[in-house]
C-alpha cells in the first residue's frame, strides 16, 4: 500500500503546516488539511450585541428629522392654500434664523465674535441671492402641469428622506468642516429643488423669496443645530425631539386625520417596531473566522 498518497501522517515526511505564500509543500496535495485546520475558527467574532433602549435612542433622530420635514410640507401646504401670507413668511424666517444662531450661541464652546461675523456675512449674500433670483424662480415651472409639479416635489422628498445622513456624520460642525459624501449631496441636492417647484407655483415675488428661505434654513441649518444640541445634552436632545413630535402630529392631525395616522404610524414604527426588529434578527447572524479569511498585514514601524 502506497502511503504517500493518503490523508495520514507518515514517519519519512515531515509534518503539515500552513504556508500562505511559497507554494505546495511535498507530499502533500495543495488542499491539504490536518486536525489543527480548524483549531482558529472563531463564531460570531465581530457581532455586535445591541441594546434595545440604545437602538430606540438612536433612532430618535429620525424620527425628529421626519417630523422636522413633515413640518416644512405643512408650511408649504398652508402657503399654497394661502392660508400664511407672505408677511407670516417672513416673520416665520427671521424667528427661525434668531432661535438657530441663539441655540449655536448656547450650545458651541468654540464660537469667536469674527465666526460670527462670517456667518453673518454669508447669511446676508445668502438672503441676497434669494431675493435676486426670485422672479427667475417662480417663472421656472410655468409650461408644466400642476400635477405633474406635486408627484416630482414627493418623489424629491422622498428621495431626500432615503439619502439622508441622519448619522450627522457629513454635518460641518463649527470651525471643523467635513467631506460631505455623495448620497448627502444628493439628498440636499433634491430638498432644493422641490422647494424650487413649490416656490414656483407661489403668486408674487415676496411669497417665493418667503419660502424659499424658509425651506432652505430648515433643509440646510436644522441639521446643524439639532445636532449642536445632541453634542451639548443628549436629554434635551431628548426633550426637544419629542416636543418636536407631539407639535408636529398636532398640526397634521389639524390638517387631515388620515394623515395624522400615517405619521403616527410612521413614528412609531420607526422608534419602537425597527428597533425591535433589529434586535430579533441579531439572533439569526452567524459568522465564522478562521484560517481561511484573507490576511491582515500588521506593520510596526519603529521611531
Amino acid at each position: 500500500m502506497d502511503t504517500s498518497t493518503s490523508g495520514n501522517y507518515s514517519p519519512t515526511r515531515p509534518k503539515w503546516r500552513k504556508v500562505a505564500y511559497g507554494g505546495m509543500q511535498p507530499g502533500f496535495d495543495d488542499n491539504h488539511t490536518d486536525e489543527s485546520f480548524l483549531e482558529d475558527m472563531v463564531m460570531n467574532a465581530n457581532v455586535v450585541k445591541r441594546d434595545m433602549l440604545k437602538v430606540m435612542l438612536d433612532s430618535v433622530s429620525i424620527s425628529q428629522y421626519l417630523c422636522i420635514v413633515a413640518l416644512v410640507v405643512l408650511v408649504w401646504t398652508y402657503t399654497l392654500r394661502s392660508i400664511l401670507d407672505e408677511n407670516s413668511l417672513l416673520i416665520l424666517d427671521v424667528s427661525l434664523l434668531g432661535s438657530g444662531f441663539l441655540t449655536l450661541l448656547l450650545t458651541e464652546e468654540m464660537v469667536s465674535f469674527n465666526l460670527l461675523v462670517r456667518y453673518f456675512l454669508n447669511i446676508s449674500f445668502f438672503t441676497t441671492g434669494l431675493y435676486v433670483l426670485a422672479p427667475i424662480y417662480q417663472t421656472l415651472t410655468r409650461s408644466m402641469s400642476s400635477d405633474s409639479i406635486w408627484a416630482v416635489t414627493a418623489s424629491l422628498v422622498i428621495l431626500h428622506l432615503f439619502l439622508h445622513d441622519y448619522s450627522g456624520s457629513t454635518i460641518r460642525a463649527l470651525g471643523q468642516p467635513q467631506n460631505a459624501n455623495l448620497t448627502s449631496c444628493v439628498s440636499l441636492n433634491a430638498s432644493i429643488v422641490a422647494s424650487v417647484f413649490i416656490a414656483s407655483r407661489l403668486p408674487s415675488r415676496l411669497h417665493v423669496f418667503a419660502i424659499m428661505l424658509f425651506s432652505l434654513q430648515v433643509f440646510l441649518f436644522a441639521p446643524l443645530v439639532t445636532y449642536c444640541v445632541k453634542k451639548y445634552s443628549f436629554l434635551i436632545y431628548l426633550l426637544f425631539s419629542f416636543a418636536l413630535m407631539v407639535v408636529t402630529l398636532a398640526l397634521v392631525y389639524s390638517l387631515h386625520c388620515l394623515l395624522f395616522v400615517m405619521l403616527l404610524g410612521l413614528l412609531l414604527f420607526v422608534t419602537f417596531f425597527c428597533p425591535y426588529w433589529l434586535i430579533r434578527i441579531q439572533e439569526y447572524k452567524f459568522e465564522i473566522n478562521g484560517p481561511w479569511d484573507e490576511a491582515k498585514l500588521c506593520f510596526d514601524i519603529a521611531d
